[in-house]
């Protein structure tokens, strides 16, 4: 009995150690720097997340904010109440009377990502650069290899993937990290299928029943508002996060 109670105690000890083991190679690839703002250590991916979060949530209430353009072109100035005027675009524009308006952006989706990548682009960039020091200064031999980035607005987040290479040395080991793909909570994407839809129907319909819409989809808020020269610019918030769309309309005026 005494010699199958060592037998069981070596057994276990032998699976601890095998499970030591390949926790070791699972995880050692994984390397860890120092969090932005002196927080806690984490992941490269998230070090480029928490630095890109910021420049990403601004540029979208920017664009949001003025139509869908970081520097609009046709546009109506207007200030509403406790808040400082802005130039508002046109995305759908009729400079005639009685006449539907023209939908100036049918690509809209695509327009915002272009927007929205050439917004960020340099923070990207130094977001990168800051990572690489990072890593540097904590006594790691860093090889890196930026190649620029891919930018998609999807169903409730935005998705910014780096297309780069880090070759990371330190005490005679290597680690090699590729492609890393960043994921920032937003509802931009949804805010632009609202927004489409709007300009659709006031292309073709001279109206957008905006009380209907909302009955039948409760997770948004849309509010009409008259403004000269018969434009009307809509607000499109979505309740839970608050964000917002604001942008002009004028066509079938009277």
């Amino acid at each position: 009995m005494k010699k199958k109670g060592q037998l069981t105690i070596f057994i276990i000890i032998g699976i601890i150690l095998i499970a030591v083991i390949v926790l070791f190679f699972i995880f050692r690839g994984t390397i860890k720097i120092p969090g932005i703002g002196g927080g806690k250590e984490t992941s490269s991916q998230s070090f480029l997340e928490s630095c890109l979060e910021d420049a990403i949530k601004e540029g979208t209430e920017t664009l949001a904010l003025q139509g869908g353009y970081l520097e609009p072109t046709i546009y109506k100035n207007f200030k509403f109440k406790g808040e400082e005027a802005r130039d508002i675009s046109y995305l759908c524009y009729t400079p005639n009377y009685y006449i539907p308006c023209v939908n100036q952006e049918p690509l809209l989706i695509k327009h915002l990502k272009n927007e929205l990548y050439d917004y960020i682009a340099d923070d990207v960039r130094s977001c990168f650069d800051s990572l690489t020091s990072s890593l540097d200064k904590q006594g790691y031999s860093v090889n890196s290899n930026y190649r620029g980035f891919d930018i998609e607005l999807n169903d409730n987040k935005i998705i910014v993937d780096i297309d780069a290479e880090l070759d990371l040395t330190r005490a005679g080991e290597t680690t090699k990290q590729t492609d890393f793909e960043i994921d920032i909570a937003s509802k931009f994407y949804d805010l632009a299928l609202v927004v489409q839809e709007i300009v659709n129907q006031e292309a073709e319909y001279c109206n957008f029943e905006y009380l209907g819409y909302m009955a039948f989809y409760p997770q948004w808020y849309i509010e009409k508002t008259g403004a000269s020269d018969s434009t009307i610019i809509y607000t499109v918030e979505n309740k839970k996060s608050k964000e917002r769309f604001r942008f002009a309309i004028r066509g079938c005026a009277i």
